[in-house]
């Protein structure tokens, strides 16, 4: 956890007016509504005050390198234009976050829009971007909101290697139906979740068995695919790993998985010159951006916090 003690200067600049043009371009939620300070002593009035209050905002992100990315841009850029910042990163799954977000707990976390509403309405039937968008909104619990989405997106996909796709004539997902013995890998979570097994068989007619492999479409995910332990895995879309050439995504062309892209989840302690500042960091951020991003994570093995910072300054985000 790392935290700055005190707060520079009120200062919007470039950042937060990317932000409010991007504010101006998508339906966003009402204005920040007050909000108690957290337990920890920090001062402020809720949502009203500025950069010039003693109030921190907590900054979340899930145990997975990509996201933890997303969340020290918000952190930095946060930062950057004056605000205190206290680093809640690498918490868990979704099941184990939501909660801590509900309850207050953390302000502002990297969230995707297909998969957030699956989780908070497993019954939503809405498939494209601003769609899913829209639902999203309403689904959100009382005192929540999403900020700008990003072109960028991290969603989920079922993949398959090369060979076996070649070997069973495999371009999309219902053709997995033909195939018998399949055995998907991926966390233990999407057991339940309504785009794995139960959902293969009731859109697709595709029949799995379960392996949970717990590093989130990690490494070990990719060799247990490549080594024929498993023949199907769930992958997140924007994954460095694909470059490799040998891996496969299978279209989806009855939206079992929803249009997920990157946005901002965050409390009524958000005010509008943080949304701002939030916001330009989504409008800069773009699918190509966020595959490099991971890459040097992944191959790289640098830390979050110096490729967000590279990335903001590259951008000119930050001064």
């Amino acid at each position: 956890m790392h935290t700055r003690s005190s707060r520079t200067p009120r200062r919007i600049g470039r950042l937060a007016a990317l932000g409010l043009a991007a504010l101006a371009g998508v339906t966003l939620l009402s204005a920040c509504a007050s909000a108690d300070p957290l337990g920890d002593g920090a001062g402020g009035s809720g949502g009203s005050g500025g950069a010039g209050e003693s109030q921190t905002l907590v900054v979340g992100s899930q145990d997975y390198y990509s996201n933890e990315i997303v969340a020290e841009l918000y952190a930095q850029a946060l930062e950057d234009g004056g605000f205190t910042v206290d680093r809640q990163l690498r918490i868990g799954q979704r099941e184990v976050y939501m909660p801590e977000i509900e309850s207050g707990s953390i302000d502002v976390f990297p969230e995707y829009t297909g998969n957030l509403l699956q989780y908070l309405d497993p019954e939503a039937d809405a498939t494209s971007s601003d769609d899913v968008y829209g639902a999203l909104e309403a689904a959100l619990p009382k005192g929540l909101r999403v900020l700008a989405q990003s072109e960028a997106s991290d969603q989920d996909s079922y993949v398959v290697t090369s060979d076996f796709a070649k070997q069973h004539g495999l371009t999309e997902i219902g053709d997995l139906a033909g195939v018998e013995g399949l055995t998907l890998g991926g966390n233990s979570e999407l057991a339940k979740r309504p785009y794995g097994p139960d959902g293969l068989k009731q859109v697709y007619g595709v029949d799995v068995a379960f392996t949970p492999i717990e590093d989130s479409g990690g490494p070990l995910t990719v060799k247990a695919l490549r080594d024929g332990q498993v023949q199907l895995v769930d992958l997140y879309s924007a994954d460095p790993v694909f470059a490799d050439g040998d891996l496969v995504v299978l279209s989806d062309p009855k939206g079992l998985f929803l249009a997920s892209h990157v946005v901002p989840v965050v409390s009524d302690k958000v005010d509008a010159e943080a949304a701002a500042i939030i916001d330009g960091v989504s409008a800069a951020l773009t699918a190509e951006d966020l595959q490099q991003l991971g890459a040097q994570s992944v191959s790289d093995q640098a830390p979050a916090s110096k490729i967000a910072a590279a990335w903001l300054k590259e951008k000119g985000l930050v001064g």
